[in-house]
């Protein structure tokens, strides 16, 4: 019986390497990344970049235990839904609204050390932030979010609420 239910777990183990979900390996260099909004320091992008755009864009740098199911699986669901709340490669199509809404959120997640998420960086070293990427991540946040206020300063969809 306990041979039986073995072999029963390795064929299913092995079954399901074949169900692979799609990888996110989009291209970068639309036109429509956040880089477009306005002057980006390199060290802001170098940080976007090691640790954000995995999640958090149309192109993800994948570990090779991406490979296995069902950790795949797993990674699959955090850049699906890290791509629906924020995607830095799609961003300048996002209405004047979104855009400074998700600006005020960069800030919020980066200073209240809710990203990048403990399980990325538990095997993504050099995604943990330091206190000099986390300001100069969030000066440039701020920045842009006065950037647009300064070029819409009439439009009620990027107006802070008061």
């Amino acid at each position: 019986m306990k041979k039986a239910l073995l072999i029963g777990l390795l064929v299913i183990v092995v079954g399901i390497q074949f169900f692979r979900p799609a990888r996110n390996m989009g291209s970068l260099d639309t036109g429509q990344d956040i880089t477009q909004l306005g002057p980006m320091p390199e060290q802001v992008l170098n940080t976007l970049k090691s640790a954000c755009y995995d999640c958090h864009s149309n192109s993800t740098v994948y570990p090779w235990y991406a490979n296995i199911q069902p950790v795949a699986w797993w990674l699959n669901n955090h850049v699906v839904e890290g791509k629906d709340e924020l995607n830095f490669s799609a961003f300048m199509p996002y209405s004047l609204r979104r855009q400074y809404h998700k600006l005020e959120e960069v800030v919020e997640v980066v200073q209240e050390g809710e990203m990048p998420l403990s399980s990325y960086t538990l095997i993504h070293r050099n995604a943990i932030l330091t206190e000099e990427q986390k300001t100069a991540l969030t000066q440039w946040a701020e920045a842009m979010k006065d950037t647009l206020e300064a070029h819409h300063p009439m439009d009620s969809l990027v107006r802070k609420r008061g």
